[in-house]
């Protein structure tokens, strides 16, 4: 029996070209991530000015930092699923509204502890979208172009915490650290009240509900998309006959010889996350604490931000070509030698070659998220992947919740060079986790997109 689907008449037109409709849906897709990533890293490039505003210690600073990642951890889980029970449009616009309100009333706190509580809520709203915008985008884009959209509208978020960055440089001086959050919380409402005319709902989402409405908005929009007037088949509803795999147990990863593997995979990914959200959260709090600018510190931010993206691009190009353990290796070699370099060059405030390192960072302690979706799909036989793939992710949320509450506390104990040394920690216990895997390693041309 051929498990292969046949290519339905919405796959057809929707593969068919690039339309401009496509293309503005798609752009949607990419404003949303960027103000996604935006607000993700609000308290990070705002942190000092916050630490000054409520005259706090820098450690008091590392439950805001944990909150968004705990309520963005939460809200990938439970607001995610929702795409597929509400559909993807009314999924992503409530995701949009939570994330702009929490952020919007961010700016109007008085304590830091409602600060704290509206980050979780923020959170939930930013990390309920990101899955949903990256299946929006993808359904709407031709088969041939789904993996360079994914990462486009991936590297968005790096992109909206740039432009924060930048922003922050600019206009804290003039208007204080609530304007961050006025700007991250209006643009998007904004944005959510055109969505409500213009964003349409997933095809595949209402080609799964039989109804006349349905018919007829999947005709409207296929229409939109085609250069010809389109005529739907009867069986535009009609569901592809594959037979249905049962999901692997957790159980699975540990089993068949996977064991080994399965310790060496979540243990790259926590370690790893938690040195990309120790340098990521505190890395402006670090620089001012050092003697820097406070005017200069959120350009930290848009340094590593910047060099992630920059590295991204002919890594996502290279990465289905060359073997992914050895390029980690390399990674990791280069993110361990700039963690100590850093923490040699802070001690003598060295800002030029300090930012030249933060920008080396992107690559050996942030560009391994690119290529740790690799190594899962080379690493595990396809019935198990999509579970491996899933808990792996886990395990790295796991690791930036550490990394985001510990850096207060490291920073506090062991200063600004003492900190950059224990960055080297995680990353030299992650190199050691990708040898635990290297035997089961099988190079492969897929990949599962995640964030």
């Amino acid at each position: 029996m051929d498990l292969t689907p046949k290519p339905t008449q919405i796959s057809q037109v929707v593969d068919q070209r690039f339309s401009p409709y496509q293309w503005f849906i798609i752009l949607l897709c990419f404003l949303i991530a960027l103000f996604d990533g935006f607000d993700t890293q609000a308290v990070a490039f705002t942190g000092p000015a916050i630490i000054d505003a409520f005259q706090l210690d820098a450690k008091a600073l590392a439950p805001v930092l944990t909150a968004g990642i705990i309520g963005m951890t939460v809200g990938a889980m439970f607001l995610g699923m929702l795409g597929d029970k509400l559909g993807r449009r009314k999924t992503l616009m409530i995701c949009i509204f939570i994330f702009a309100l929490a952020t919007f009333a961010t700016a109007f706190v008085t304590h830091l502890d409602h600060i704290f509580v509206l980050r979780v809520i923020a959170g939930l709203g930013m990390g309920g979208a990101t899955p949903v915008l990256l299946a929006l985008a993808s359904e709407y884009s031709p088969k041939r172009y789904k993996g360079l959209v994914t990462t486009g509208v991936l590297l968005a978020l790096p992109a909206g915490a740039m432009i924060g960055g930048i922003l922050a440089a600019k206009i804290l001086p003039l208007w204080g650290w609530q304007s961050i959050y006025i700007i991250g919380g209006v643009i998007p409402l904004a944005l959510l009240v055109l969505m409500f005319f213009v964003l349409p709902e997933s095809l595949e989402y209402l080609a799964q509900r039989p109804t006349e409405k349905n018919k007829a908005s999947i005709a409207k929009i296929l229409n939109k998309i085609s250069a010809q007037q389109i005529q739907l088949n009867e069986d535009v509803f009609a569901k592809s006959e594959i037979q249905k795999v049962e999901p692997a147990k957790l159980s699975s990863l540990f089993q068949n010889g996977l064991a080994k593997t399965t310790v060496g995979v979540w243990g790259t990914y926590f370690f790893n996350w938690i040195a990309w959200f120790m340098l990521l959260s505190w890395l402006p709090t670090i620089l001012k604490q050092s003697g820097l600018d406070p005017i200069q510190a959120p350009y930290a931010s848009v340094t590593v931000n910047a060099a992630f993206i920059v590295f991204a691009i002919p890594l996502a190009y290279f990465l289905p070509k060359i073997n992914t353990v050895k390029i980690l290796y390399f990674m990791f070699a280069c993110g361990i030698a700039v963690a100590i370099a850093l923490g040699l060059s802070i001690e003598t405030a060295q800002w030029s070659m300090i930012f030249a390192l933060i920008a080396l960072a992107g690559f050996g302690i942030g560009g391994q998220q690119l290529a740790l979706n690799y190594l899962v799909v080379a690493s595990y036989p396809a019935e198990v992947r999509a579970t491996a793939t899933g808990w792996a992710i886990g395990m790295g949320r796991f690791g930036a919740i550490l990394g985001s509450a510990i850096g207060g506390t490291v920073l506090s104990g062991f200063g600004s060079s003492g900190y950059f040394y224990a960055l080297a920690i995680p990353l030299v216990i992650a190199w050691v986790c990708v040898i635990l895997i290297r035997k089961r390693y099988q190079q492969t041309d897929e990949v599962v997109v995640s964030h």
